[in-house]
């Protein structure tokens, strides 16, 4: 097992991307990047510590990979903004990647220089590429927090402006039929707008067996693993 460790912000809506993923043992909470000992949610928050609210990360690399970690990091975040994420203000929630190792290092600017040069953003990108420090796990209350506290979660992510950020940066939202049907192939087109199916055997992934994560043709959107995929049988 490996450990990654990230910061993006408020860190009760950094756990459920990669919680979903199979090779991902755990998610926990916390706090790292600051000078003060076991600090405190509190602590943290009124920006004296140093510390910024993060998520480590414990996976099986033969399963999902460093790369793909990052990728899933990238697209939870704006890397342009130095002083926090969307409505949450302050120290403690800047970016960062925080490695463990000097070939996470590598990895994580190489993800970081290619983002840069997509254009995707009109600002430069900020977000830190620092060793890892002292991670301290976060209270009790703050740990899974999509799932012991459900509704308040998706109202925040919300709220905070993370999701309008994502559809509009990201997910540059769905384009109309007419544009998809002149970017997409025939079979796609029908596949992903008119919920058809495509023939056993005969299709352009059926037998593809590339490691990565498998995205939404449409909008770029995460859809599952080469470690979620299985023989059916069926094509």
């Amino acid at each position: 097992m490996q450990k990654a460790t990230f910061a993006g912000g408020c860190f009760w809506c950094m756990v459920k991307p990669f919680d979903q993923f199979d090779g991902v043992e755990s998610v926990v909470a916390g706090y790292t990047g600051g000078t003060v000992p076991n600090p405190s949610y509190k602590t943290v928050c009124s920006g004296k510590t140093g510390h910024v609210e993060a998520v480590q990360i414990t996976f099986d690399p033969k399963k999902i990979s460093y790369e793909q970690l990052l990728t899933l990091f990238w697209r939870q975040i704006d890397p342009t903004d130095d002083g926090g994420q969307f409505n949450d203000r302050g120290l403690s929630y800047r970016t960062a990647i925080f490695y463990h190792d000097e070939e996470q290092k590598r990895l994580a600017e190489v993800s970081r220089d290619a983002l840069e040069k997509e254009k995707r953003f009109p600002k430069p990108i900020v977000t830190k590429i620092l060793p890892i420090s002292e991670f301290y796990k976060a209270e009790a209350e703050h740990q899974n927090f999509y799932k012991t506290n459900a509704e308040h979660y998706e109202k925040y992510s919300k709220g905070s402006g993370r999701l309008d950020f994502q559809a509009k940066n990201w997910d540059r939202g769905r384009p109309d039929r007419s544009e998809l049907q002149k970017r997409l192939t025939k079979i796609q087109f029908e596949v992903t707008q008119n919920a058809a199916t495509e023939p056993a055997f005969k299709n352009e992934y059926w037998n593809n067996n590339a490691e990565g994560i498998y995205v939404d043709i449409v909008d770029g959107a995460p859809l599952f693993t080469s470690s979620d995929k299985f023989d059916s049988g069926c094509g």
